[in-house]
């Protein structure tokens, strides 16, 4: 199998867009990370591209040199401009298609490798010299044809799964509408009670590693996914502790656990409950834990409310940079308080949900696992 150098197969060369009324202007908020999806397309005209920007075409593969390890790669379907941050490679057709390139430099081995190549401490960026130099094994391009089509038909089904959780997710959504409107707009229609007069709420702590040989499951930011409930904790990562942590910081089941604080906007104030099952699981610093003690309302019917956009709204930090949700705001939430049996009615629909979404989770880990063996099986 050949090997070459990136730079000499895949030089950074800018494309060419032809005249039109409004070009296409992508910046990498608009990229998802290890995918490249584009979440939105911007449609601008000239004077509005601004002189910090590479012009590309569908010869190119756009390479994100910003914090690389967010690892956006995109494969552009017409010509446009791009943010200065990204990098238009042009693979020679004679030797690497933009495919085959593409999943190369979203392997995590070259993600690795660059990562550790960057320079800068708040913005930390790739050097072209080290994308340059980096040999990448090519085979034929009859191979990276059908090797780019085993990683197309595996992200289809990724794809196909993430919609069926959407769809799902969605179906509890209008359910709960149907049943109870906004909780927001129509709190006059029952009785509402602060959100800290049913329960109390705790920040995470950040624990100190130790080798006292106390390790425990811990739930971060990294792991409210786009589901409702954890159920069960062994697939949590662990932690090593210097000392037995406090009773106060260990999860129960029924649990609601926040986002307290992040950089990304939109995480801030997800939640989701928690069922360790008496494995002893403890939560981030970027967390708050929220413990319900009253009986006027069910769990299910209550994590719902919370999601509810109205209800994200208000509790949506204000941070400069790093997003914070704190207690005083939680304070403020008012919930409304439907009949019990209302509730437990939904909390039925959404355990029938729930057990439909547990078999495609489960079918999309393993398409994921597929698709990690692939990466590993090609590029190392």
């Amino acid at each position: 199998m050949a090997k070459y150098k990136l730079g000499d197969i895949a030089p950074i060369q800018q494309g060419s867009v032809p005249e039109s009324e409004s070009y296409w202007l992508l910046n990498l908020d608009m990229v998802e990370s290890n995918t490249g999806h584009i979440y939105e397309r911007l449609y601008v005209p000239f004077d509005k591209i601004g002189t910090s920007t590479i012009a590309f075409d569908t010869n190119n593969v756009l390479y994100s040199k910003l914090r690389p390890y967010l690892n956006k790669v995109v494969i552009p379907d017409c010509p446009g401009y791009a943010t200065s941050e990204m990098l238009p490679l042009k693979p020679n057709k004679n030797y690497i298609t933009r495919e085959y390139l593409t999943y190369f430099l979203r392997s995590p081995k070259f993600v690795a490798y660059i990562n550790e190549k960057t320079s800068g401490a708040k913005m930390p960026r790739a050097n072209s010299s080290d994308l340059k130099s980096v040999e990448i094994e090519c085979p034929t391009l009859e191979n990276q044809r059908h090797i780019t089509s085993e990683f197309d038909r595996i992200i289809s089904i990724v794809r196909l799964r993430q919609q069926q959780l959407q769809k799902l997710d969605e179906l509890v959504k209008a359910r709960f509408v149907e049943m109870f409107g906004d909780p927001v707009q129509n709190s006059l229609k029952w009785v509402t009670k602060s959100l800290l007069e049913m329960g109390y709420c705790k920040n995470g702590v950040n624990f100190h590693s130790g080798d006292s040989g106390i390790e425990i499951h811990c739930l971060g930011v990294g792991d409210f996914k786009d589901y409702s409930v954890v159920d069960g904790t062994d697939y949590l990562p662990t932690i090593s502790l210097s000392e037995e942590p406090p009773e106060e910081s260990m999860l129960q089941d029924g649990d609601i656990v926040f986002v307290r604080s992040n950089g990304n906007k939109a995480l801030v104030g997800r939640c989701l409950v928690v069922y360790p099952h008496n494995t002893p699981t403890t939560y981030s610093g970027f967390c708050i834990r929220y413990r319900l003690t009253s009986d006027e309302v069910n769990t299910s019917y209550l994590l719902r409310v919370l999601k509810a956009d109205s209800m994200r709204k208000k509790m949506i930090g204000r941070g400069a940079n790093i997003q914070n949700l704190n207690q005083k705001t939680l304070a403020t939430l008012n919930i409304p308080i439907p009949p019990m049996e209302l509730q437990e009615q939904f909390a039925e629909f959404v355990n029938q949900t729930d057990k439909s979404k547990i078999a495609v989770q489960k079918a999309l880990d393993e398409a994921q696992l597929l698709f990690d063996s692939l990466m590993q099986k090609y590029f190392g």
